[in-house]
């Protein structure tokens, strides 16, 4: 039986309903938020505000990817879930290296070592201090997904020994994979790597990529059997096309059992109850009126329910 796991438990995958398959709900103090104050997004109050909003026009689920040590906070997420009725898929993994100080401790352990603690916050329940030491305190609240990041160059070695314990902890726990590109530079070579270390491409889900706006490309990296999230359709500004939109009008008709949809709203500037724009409500309303107008209406039950439902499920590859 499959089953997806949540911040306040395991549901089945047709609990899931409307889902945004990249979000940032909680980012709290952290080296990440030190470097960006813009990301901080830890106020309980605006926060529950916002995905009540999001719950009164028809969503149900979000994906929240603030990795490990990076701004996570089990407890914050569980009362926020609780709060807004909302389900949060909340990850393991790490985040792009930029994130971490020089002497983190991602460095200092090897491959055996990160892959025990991301199966530790899959398996046993996600540290309450999000490793930020020297104690390790384990609540109940479990890791449903597990990330990875890489920049525009090719990869190194440590982000090599990254890809191979997130793998490892799929293979073992069946926790689906998402990862960040940079403006979806080296998604093709991370969806090639995941197969090659045996990964299930079916629960593996690339972000960003429609912030590089070649539909040749995209077909190349979907024909690996990846899925890929779309992030950027409220980010496109006048006089400049929608690029979000070419790549729906143009890979949908082929690809609509691969694509899903975010808004990877990380800084507060864009939540309404912060004082922002557009609201984390926009693919509600405003983006699902434009798939009408421009004839891909009928792509909205995958994007949002079908394609997430079965990509954020759990699936046991190795006993």
């Amino acid at each position: 039986m499959t089953f997806v796991r949540t911040i306040l438990g395991d549901i089945s995958p047709e609990s899931m309903g409307l889902t945004y398959s990249h979000e940032h709900v909680v980012i709290d103090n952290s080296y990440a938020t030190e470097l960006n104050p813009g990301f901080l997004l830890n106020d309980e109050t605006r926060i529950v505000v916002e995905l009540r909003e999001f719950y009164k026009n028809g969503g149900r689920s979000m994906v929240d990817t603030m990795p490990a040590n990076c701004g996570r906070n089990p407890l914050l997420s569980a009362t926020i879930s609780k709060a807004s009725q909302v389900h949060l898929i909340v990850p393991t993994g790490l985040h792009l290296e930029q994130y971490y100080p020089v002497r983190h401790w991602r460095y200092q352990l090897n491959e055996d070592q990160i892959t025990q603690l991301f199966i530790d916050d899959v398996q046993i329940g996600i540290d309450r201090f999000d490793y930020n030491g020297p104690l390790v305190k384990r609540t109940e609240h479990r890791a449903g997904l597990i990330k990875l990041a890489t920049g525009k160059a090719p990869f190194n070695q440590h982000q090599e020994m990254i890809f191979r314990a997130v793998v490892n902890t799929h293979r073992h726990t069946g926790v689906p994979i998402l990862t960040h590109t940079e403006f979806g530079e080296m998604a093709l070579e991370q969806a090639k790597l995941f197969d090659r270390l045996g990964a299930d491409l079916n629960h593996v889900v690339l972000s960003h990529v429609d912030r590089k706006v070649d539909p040749d490309y995209h077909r190349q990296v979907l024909d690996t059997g990846v899925r890929l999230e779309y992030d950027s359709a409220f980010r496109w500004k006048d006089p400049n096309p929608n690029g979000t939109y070419q790549l729906l009008k143009t890979l949908l008709p082929q690809y609509s059992n691969q694509i899903v949809m975010g808004m990877d709203a990380a800084r507060n500037r864009y939540w309404r109850s912060y004082g922002g724009l557009p609201g984390l409500s926009f693919l509600l309303t405003d983006f699902k009126s434009d798939l009408d107008h421009m004839g891909l209406g009928e792509y909205y039950q995958k994007i949002f329910y079908q394609v997430p439902q079965k990509l954020y499920s759990f699936q046991r590859i190795e006993s």
